[in-house]
């Protein structure tokens, strides 16, 4: 698997003796094939090659010669060995929603297959290749996904000990495996704790990416409750949390209330 990225559909018109195949799903812009490799390129104006590896490197070439877009270096994951059951979470940082924890477990034969579809670590995909690749790691490799609502989240007392749980649920749910966890503060979960294991073991990333959209199909739900969009992240949210004042709706359903910004904001 080979990426590119900003690559646009006038770009491809380029290249010669592709056959165009219909796209798959919405945010797909544009599918070609030739000589057993598939190019898809996305609304984000990243492109996907995949298929037979000859093909793919030699497509590679001559996109590189045409200039079309700048080719990525491909993930640099550790070789291991055996089955390994890599979690992560998301949402921790966010003010709307809860927790969201995912595990994905691979042997030797699935961790290439996982490569192969383009697991990366969750930060470097948008949120529309996200949700495709979520969908192409379920149909790949064993995983489990918890999420916890905000409603949830603000009852519990010790959220470091919530995140545990869910990491351990996880894993179990899995086993048997090696469990490596991507290391977060007070951390007492797993065989390997690593920071940044996202970008270091394929199964933390498959991982990453199905709690991302674990993550985004949380704030779509709670989008529709609210009645308007929910935003991700903590940087630009005082305007959501006036509109959830202002509607009177319940500040326990939709944001984590410890946090700093959301108790500045009820005072």
């Amino acid at each position: 698997m080979t990426v590119f990225t900003d690559v646009t559909k006038e770009s491809l018109q380029k290249l010669k003796g592709f056959s165009p195949e219909k796209i798959k799903t919405i945010y797909e812009e544009l599918r070609l094939k030739k000589d057993g490799a598939t190019l898809i390129l996305y609304t984000s104006g990243k492109l996907l090659l995949q298929g037979r590896q000859d093909a793919v490197e030699k497509i590679a070439r001559e996109l590189e010669k045409k200039s079309v877009g700048d080719r990525t270096k491909p993930e640099s994951f550790r070789k291991e060995s055996g089955w390994i059951i890599g979690t992560d979470e998301s949402l921790k940082g966010d003010t709307f929603g809860g927790l969201v924890v995912a595990g994905v477990k691979a042997d030797n034969q699935l961790r290439e297959k996982l490569i192969e579809i383009g697991v990366a670590d969750s930060k470097t995909l948008a949120d529309t290749e996200i949700l495709v690749m979520a969908e192409k790691i379920k149909r790949t490799a064993p995983c489990e996904v918890r999420s916890v609502l905000a409603e949830e989240y603000n009852r519990v007392k010790d959220v470091t000990a919530l995140l545990n749980r869910l990491h351990q649920e996880c894993a179990a749910y899995l086993l048997p495996g090696k469990h490596v966890v991507d290391k977060y503060p007070g951390c007492t979960v797993g065989e390997i704790q690593e920071e940044k294991a996202e970008s270091k073991y394929a199964e933390v990333a498959a991982a990453s990416i199905l709690a991302r959209a674990g993550a985004l199909q949380q704030l779509d739900y709670l989008s529709a409750m609210a009645g308007f969009r929910i935003p991700k992240g903590s940087t630009h949210v005082k305007l959501a949390l006036f509109e959830l004042k202002e509607r009177g709706l319940d500040f326990t359903k939709f944001v984590k209330t410890d946090f700093k910004n959301v108790k500045e904001f009820l005072e």
